[in-house]
């Protein structure tokens, strides 16, 4: 694998980054709060929108994004009584539309491709 194919950050992961990484992946196992991270890496938004989009109950949401938040992979602000979820991390962002990438080219049969 070339240096380019790795991005900027070349020097190799010590236990403590492998541990941080595999918990970002365990909360994005859940196919909802990925969903949700997706949505939200196109643009924030407050958790009835959220919810309407991914096609779960209010209240499942916000244990979703609760979770996410902990996780430290979301971060909220107040909008009046409205609380608006956003995705900060372009690093975040870029995973997760490469991992929806793949699988859609999984779905498709489209060929890999760097």
């Amino acid at each position: 694998m070339s240096s380019a194919a790795i991005g900027t950050h070349q020097r190799t992961p010590g236990p403590r980054e492998l541990v941080l990484a595999a918990g970002v992946f365990a909360l994005l196992a859940d196919a909802t709060r990925l969903h949700l991270v997706w949505l939200l890496a196109r643009e924030e938004s407050d958790v009835s929108a959220l919810a309407e989009a991914v096609g779960a109950a209010r209240p499942a949401v916000s244990q979703h994004l609760a979770k996410l938040r902990l996780g430290g992979l979301v971060e909220t602000r107040k909008e009046g009584r409205r609380v608006v979820y956003s995705l900060p991390d372009g690093h975040l962002k870029r995973l997760v539309v490469e991992a929806i990438s793949h699988a859609d080219h999984q779905v498709s049969g489209e060929p890999w491709h760097d």
